[in-house]
């Protein structure tokens, strides 16, 4: 996603009017943001990812209005077929692959291993990209609020908008119709169609309407038909559900639901909100997104959440996911269990899901992000990232919850986010560091846990099977 404000005419669609508006809106955005962290004139909005959250006194003004006026449509006449560079090509086993180093986004051939097409981001990209169920587009989030529509199969950006100023991630609906962004700055929950445009501008606040809150995430709940949000700085979590059949939401007070007796709002693309004991931090769905596990920002506190409640429904004995959906689920010994990273341990928790106990805690080399899996092989990887173990990926055998094996491909890199090919024989890890220090998507055997190839990249934070993220959203209990 380039700056559009900045591009002629013929390469951006936009008239000189909208740019100049776009670049005056820029300046003032700009301003504001360094005003607020306490920073000279002139750090401008290259400052904006790096500060990732942090609250702020005032909110800057950037709703519905500025949001339509900054949107860009570049192509709208590209053929639905694959291009002829995607000749031989199995289009779902393609990873999309982030790099932070140079702001390059990479299509990588998921059978060869050899980049097919690279592109300039334009900007430092947060959360993984989102797909269509027909894997034609992805949708990308950026933190000073730009949202890009791309076109995999004719690699080409399709349109673009500006949803917010300081933006956490975004989701996209199981069914392509719907996007959804959170945003740290303004405190805003934005949703869009599929084109960009937007549909509701949620201002978060409390159900009494007092405090305002950053959204910290936004993930989609296919089989809910919802995207779920989580609250920065007050205890709710919302659900907004995004078919236009949804019942009616209640608010205030309400004296008889069967005969709706009190105040109802519609259901589509409204929030329900689930009241929590503290804000919560990172979580993870179980299988049928109908609870969320997770922890509050205070240490040593897990719990569950029950969407349908909309509360608490049981404690937990972790100290917090490490992150969102940083765990897994499958089936052990007659039972689903979920294993997950806890934030700031070493350690992977295992948690049965029948009875909501640990069953057991996984040491590992060091605290990380993420543990990953596919259904087709037995293990589990996870990375210890947030450590000075970060050069180290441990694998865990899923049939006896022991640890089989350490793999340490560079010795003192750091190795994050693993992911799978779409027939799960290889598992694929990034070496998060610069080109030139050795930066390098890493390829194993998931098998042997031999390293088959090295693909030379720029700091790739994430790569993202279209298959496995695809059937994940179809199917999340896989």
């Amino acid at each position: 996603m380039g700056d559009t404000y900045d591009r002629a005419p013929e390469a951006g669609g936009l008239s000189r009017r909208r740019r100049i508006r776009n670049r005056a809106a820029r300046a003032a955005v700009a301003s504001f943001l360094a005003l607020a962290a306490g920073q000279a004139l002139g750090a401008g909005i290259e400052a904006v990812p790096e500060r990732a959250c942090t609250p702020v006194a005032a909110q800057p003004v950037w709703g519905e209005a500025e949001i339509r006026a900054s949107r860009t449509v570049h192509r709208t006449d590209l053929p639905a077929r694959p291009a002829a560079a995607f000749g031989g090509v199995d289009m779902l086993n393609l990873f999309i692959v982030v790099e932070a180093g140079d702001h390059h986004v990479t299509v990588l051939d998921g059978d060869r291993f050899e980049p097919i097409h690279r592109f300039p981001s334009g900007r430092a990209l947060h959360g993984g990209p989102k797909f269509t169920p027909d894997g034609r587009f992805a949708f990308f989030g950026s933190r000073d609020g730009w949202i890009g529509k791309f076109d995999l199969w004719n690699l080409m950006l399709v349109a673009e908008v500006r949803a917010g100023v300081d933006t956490s991630n975004i989701a996209v609906s199981a069914d392509g119709g719907h996007v959804a962004v959170a945003n740290c700055l303004p405190h805003t929950l934005v949703l869009l169609d599929a084109d960009l445009n937007p549909l509701k501008v949620h201002p978060v606040r409390d159900k009494e309407g007092r405090k305002s809150s950053r959204v910290a995430a936004v993930y989609d709940a296919g089989p809910r038909q919802s995207f779920v949000a989580v609250l920065g700085d007050v205890p709710e979590v919302w659900e907004i559900s995004y078919d236009p059949k949804a019942d009616d939401v209640p608010i205030g007070v309400i004296h008889d639901f069967h005969y709706r007796e009190g105040a109802f709002i519609r259901g589509y693309l409204n929030p329900r909100r689930s009241t929590l004991p503290a804000p919560l931090g990172g979580f993870s769905f179980t299988p049928d997104h109908s609870e969320l596990l997770g922890g509050t920002r205070e240490a040593g506190r897990g719990l569950v959440v029950n969407l349908d409640v909309r509360k608490k429904i049981a404690d937990l004995d972790i100290s917090g996911i490490a992150h969102p959906g940083a765990g897994i689920s499958w089936d052990w010994n007659g039972r689903r269990v979920m294993a997950s990273p806890e934030r700031g341990r070493g350690a992977i928790s295992v948690i049965d899901l029948g009875n909501w106990r640990t069953l057991k805690r996984i040491p590992t080399p060091g605290p990380g992000f993420f543990v990953q899996s596919h259904d087709a092989t037995p293990y589990a990887w996870a990375d210890s990232a947030m450590s000075g173990a970060g050069d180290t990926l441990l694998v865990i055998d899923k049939r006896t919850l022991e640890r089989v094996a350490e793999v340490t491909p560079a010795p003192g890199r750091t190795l994050v986010h693993v992911e799978f090919t779409r027939d799960g024989k290889y598992a694929l890890a990034s070496l998060r560091e610069r080109r030139a220090e050795g930066g390098a998507v890493v390829v194993l055997d998931a098998a042997t846990f031999a390293e088959v190839k090295r693909i030379p990249m720029d700091k790739p934070v994430g790569k993202f099977n279209l298959y496995n993220r695809i059937a994940r959203s179809k199917d999340p209990g896989r």
